[in-house]
């Protein structure tokens, strides 16, 4: 298996160039074989033994430079440990094939690397579309068989987004379940650690490894489950293939035994429009960034540097009050979904658009806005999310998300399983 991917991300006709930031070929296979030998002497086999998984470039490998996919930490040493999470996998036996592309210190949704280039999508791969952000490589790493899954991070999508655009499986877990030791951030409060995979079960079986928390709960089918429909996130500037796919998921949900209630649910949809969880990421990633800028602020991307600047506007009582913000947020929206196990939406309300069609900063601002929108909700709310493809085969993909509030994650996983089932298995990328 290791030796299938590494021959996929060497491939000079294939994205392994632009999906890995660095690749582990003589320790990945070291660690196969150690693998081998160990089920081949007849020792119980791990949770993930010898499965090759990639992992985003903002993780913390021993011996290894964390870029963050950027040029811009000229400076920075090799990290003296894997972080945790990376250390949780290798226990579990997984074998880390590489370090995967991703947006530039993970602040964009689109996925585009203006040093390390821009990972195809692989639906309609001549048109030569975005993968979304910012776990790019991570996505398509799993996708093109460079992986069997990819370790992300989620600050407002940034796994579930690359998940539904490729035509996988993302899950974001509540904040506080997986350590963030050891992993570059982008916003302190909002920052999160999950897989990429093909399958719920996948998914499921990685948040183990990585919390330690052995599933309690299973959702043997969908009578039973109450679902919210929050009504503008289904409509308001969706287009017509994500809608068509997405009305067809919800029909077939509905007659698996969900229910689902369409409500106007403004404490969740309007979160996006008051700004404050601009405030708060655009804050913490100044403060964080600040010192580097000022000393090699002309190696970042123009577009990340002008966003990261415009953390240095924003005054203590702004932050402060975005923080206020959020907690009468998520106290508004556990009201409003009492009686609920969660709601669903569209992962991003448009299917993936090509990269030459956001050459201009406009088109490029607007459609990064728009890629977050949903997703960003999940992560101001402190909740968790699981992105699942309800595209039909030959179709771009789309992403169906079930939502909840914080603390509810095995839930949502034994219902994800079940809504997977409801829908039929993962569909990829329909077509490459």
């Amino acid at each position: 298996m290791t030796e299938q991917c590494l021959a996929a991300a060497r491939d000079p006709a294939g994205e392994g160039a632009r999906v890995f930031t660095e690749l582990f070929e003589e320790t990945a296979l070291e660690h196969a074989r150690q693998a081998d030998t160990r089920l081949a002497s007849g020792r119980p086999a791990r949770a993930l033994e010898g499965l090759p998984i990639s992992v985003k470039d903002l993780f913390d490998t021993a011996g290894s430079v964390t870029r963050a996919a950027s040029i811009a930490l000229p400076d920075a040493p090799p990290a003296h440990a894997d972080a945790p999470a990376v250390a949780r996998l290798r226990a579990a036996g997984a074998v880390i094939v590489g370090k995967t592309n991703m947006t530039e210190f993970a602040y964009s949704g689109l996925g585009l690397n203006l040093h390390f280039g821009t990972p195809l999508n692989p639906f309609d791969r001549r048109a030569q579309r975005i993968p979304g952000g910012s776990s790019s490589g991570a996505a398509v790493s799993v996708s093109d068989r460079m992986a069997v899954a990819a370790l992300g991070s989620d600050t407002g999508g940034s796994i579930r987004i690359p998940a539904a655009l490729c035509g996988l499986v993302g899950w974001k877990p509540t904040v506080s379940r997986v350590s963030r030791e050891g992993v570059y951030p982008l916003s302190t409060s909002f920052d999160s650690i999950g897989p990429i995979a093909a399958d719920v079960a996948s998914c499921a079986r990685l948040d183990q490894v990585l919390t330690g928390e052995n599933a309690r709960e299973q959702v043997r089918d969908l009578r039973g489950v109450r679902l919210a429909l929050p009504s503008r996130l289904l409509g308001a500037d969706t287009d017509s293939a994500v809608a068509a796919a997405v009305g067809r998921a919800l029909s077939c949900l509905s007659k698996a035994g969900a229910t689902l209630a369409e409500l106007p649910l403004p404490e969740l949809v309007e979160i996006p429009s008051v700004g404050a969880g601009v405030v708060i990421v655009g804050s913490e990633a100044y403060a964080w960034h600040r010192r580097n800028l000022a000393a090699h602020g002309s190696l970042y991307d123009p577009r990340v540097r002008v966003r990261l600047e415009r953390g240095a506007a924003y005054s203590a009582w702004e932050y402060l009050d975005a923080l206020r913000c959020r907690s009468a947020s998520i106290e508004a929206a556990g009201r409003a979904m009492q009686g609920f196990d969660g709601w669903l939406m569209p992962t991003v309300p448009i299917i993936a658009p090509r990269i030459a069609d956001l050459a201009g900063d406009e088109a490029y601002i607007d459609t990064n806005k728009l890629v977050l929108r949903n997703s960003s909700i999940v992560n101001f709310l402190g909740g968790c999310a699981i992105s699942l493809p309800c595209h039909a085969p030959g179709e771009p993909p789309v992403g169906i998300t079930c939502a909840a509030l914080g603390n509810s994650d095995l839930r949502v996983l034994a219902i994800a399983a079940a809504l997977e089932r409801a829908l039929g298995p993962a569909r990829g990328a329909g077509g490459g």
